[in-house]
């Protein structure tokens, strides 16, 4: 009975991470500037993770894909910095459905 107990949590601990680590953001920046950072966090926390922008900068018409890992669910809230230290915030984004494409209308 403990065996199967085990084997059932590995499967489920395994499926999970599986699930984490194929989430994706397609991110589009449309702002007019460019762009130097990309922080995303668990919808409503009050804290930004670490930069997850995989290039140096992110030029405005420029669409990149960036690999986000350690999230169980697919809802995020993004925030885009600009080359002025501008902010763009996208709130509750389902990755998984839709693309994020940031404009003058996300300015904070």
């Amino acid at each position: 009975m403990k065996k199967i107990a085990l084997v059932c949590i590995l499967f489920f601990l395994g499926t999970l991470s599986a699930y984490a680590a194929g989430m994706y953001l397609n991110v589009t920046n449309n702002t007019g500037y460019a762009a130097y950072h990309l922080y995303v966090s668990d919808v409503g926390s009050d804290e930004w993770g670490e930069d997850v922008l995989d290039v140096d900068v992110l030029e405005d018409g420029e669409t990149i894909r960036v690999n986000i890992n350690g999230y169980s669910n697919p809802k995020f809230d993004v925030q885009l910095e600009d080359e002025e230290g501008d902010t763009y915030t996208l709130r509750n984004i389902n990755v998984k459905k839709y693309d994020l494409v940031f404009t003058l209308d996300n300015v904070d």
